[in-house]
């Protein structure tokens, strides 16, 4: 688990640009920890050795095959520096900030859940929270509203 996307000063602040930026490190952390595969066709020694150092290798077919593999950050700008100036210059913050307001305007709602998948989940959690013998916890608790990761509202009324 990832802890604290989005904050700033030990999480007294939230900035949804910094929420953006982390979102993007965290997809490029989760790429690296499924691994890099080592093996003779990754290694390429052979084509290494046929085309040489410092030459180029853009256009083998063994670099085109496998160029994708790579991680793909949306944010971090791995362009020379001629086409960075050439693009204005734009700090990772400006594009995540950009990121964020664009996602805050352009937000489509997905369509809620059914009644009957809902009470599917419910049933899956009350008999798991039964087979891990929690299920008395949310007694006396039906009318709070889950706010994040926990129960943060309770309407006793």
């Amino acid at each position: 688990m990832i802890y604290g996307l989005g904050m700033l000063e030990a999480g007294v602040t939230f900035n949804l640009a910094q929420l953006v930026m982390d979102n993007d490190f965290a997809e490029m952390v989760k790429w690296a920890l499924n691994g890099i595969p080592v093996s003779d066709e990754t290694l390429a020694v052979d084509l290494i050795h046929k085309v040489g150092p410092f030459n180029y290798y853009m256009t083998e077919e063994h670099t085109l095959k496998h160029m994708k593999e790579i991680s793909h950050p949306e944010l971090i700008d791995r362009s020379n520096y001629d086409r960075w100036t050439q693009a204005g210059q734009p700090t990772i913050y400006e594009k995540a900030h950009a990121k964020a307001k664009d996602i805050l305007e352009n937000y489509k709602q997905p369509k809620p859940l059914s009644d009957d998948v809902i009470a599917k989940i419910r049933s899956i959690v009350v008999e798991a929270e039964e087979e891990l013998g929690v299920h008395d916890f949310w007694k006396g608790m039906e009318d709070c509203q889950a706010v994040g990761a926990g129960v943060e509202y309770c309407n006793k009324g």
